[in-house]
């Protein structure tokens, strides 16, 4: 029986924030068996705090322990490899925000070129073509290293997709020919820590997303079972080709919620 439930929020649970028909009912059965639902996002343009405000006017009942974000294990990674370094990052307002608050050197010019150390870019709805210029110019004048949140293509909108960090990455390689190395899924850092966090095993744990090469592929990643739904990015003649094979195919949350009662034994 499953009771950690790491549910991506973009094309999964929801879309912009309007919840899907049936996501509610999920996360309400959740609590009520006694598990937990942690959001484990690649979106990194919102800061856990106002997930918790956004989610709670959506209904959701939810504090700062439902969320992992890939701010937030940027914020670990540069904590503990750039400490005392100058870091140039392309990014929100919000992300920016969420990394000073960790006492990070963060830099969003280059009027101290000399002194970076590190180049970080997240999902950037934000974006001009300054932004893109400066990372373009640190990138090809200085040989540091380079991360970025996530490589997700394309984030899930109510009128279809915008390009997400991984496009931007892509764009800004096509110009200085280097990518990053990326923090968020499909690495299995925010699955481990959350099992462990809280105390779960991986057989109580199941990753749930839209996206097979970031969900899929980081629940494979953490060897915790996994759910895909075509509610987002993945489509299900997806599954002839794909090399992440989920443990379980749903065509939403819904029916993902009503296999996992069928599976449990509770709410039958």
């Amino acid at each position: 029986m499953k009771k950690l439930y790491l549910l991506d929020i973009d094309g999964t649970i929801s879309l912009d924030a309007t919840l899907f028909e049936g996501s509610l009912d999920f996360l309400n059965w959740v609590n009520e068996i006694g598990g937990k639902y942690i959001f484990i996002t690649n979106n990194s343009t919102t800061s856990i705090a106002d997930y918790v405000k956004k989610f709670s006017k959506m209904g959701v009942k939810v504090d700062e322990t439902n969320f992992l974000t890939s701010s937030f294990v940027m914020g670990r990674y540069l904590k503990e490899h750039f400490s005392k370094n100058k870091i140039f990052v392309v990014g929100t307002k919000s992300f920016i925000k969420e990394l000073k608050e960790l006492k990070l050197d963060i830099v969003t010019d280059l009027q101290e070129f000399k002194e970076i150390s590190c180049a970080v870019v997240g999902f950037d709805n934000e974006l001009n073509f300054e932004k893109v210029t400066d990372i373009c110019r640190l990138l090809e004048q200085k040989d540091i290293p380079y991360v970025a949140t996530n490589p997700d293509y394309a984030c899930p909108t109510s009128f279809g997709f915008v390009p997400d960090c991984g496009a931007i990455c892509e764009f800004i390689s096509h110009a200085t020919k280097k990518m990053p190395i990326y923090i968020g899924k499909p690495a299995p850092t925010m699955v481990e820590l959350s099992r462990k966090t809280y105390g779960y095993t991986k057989e109580e744990t199941i990753v749930v997303g839209d996206r097979l090469y970031t969900d899929i592929a980081c629940g494979i990643a953490a060897d915790v079972d996994t759910a895909v739904v075509f509610t987002g990015e993945a489509k299900e003649e997806d599954m002839k080709t794909t090399e992440f094979v989920p443990t379980y195919c749903c065509q939403d949350i819904r029916e993902f919620h009503e296999k996992m009662k069928a599976l449990s034994g509770h709410g039958m």
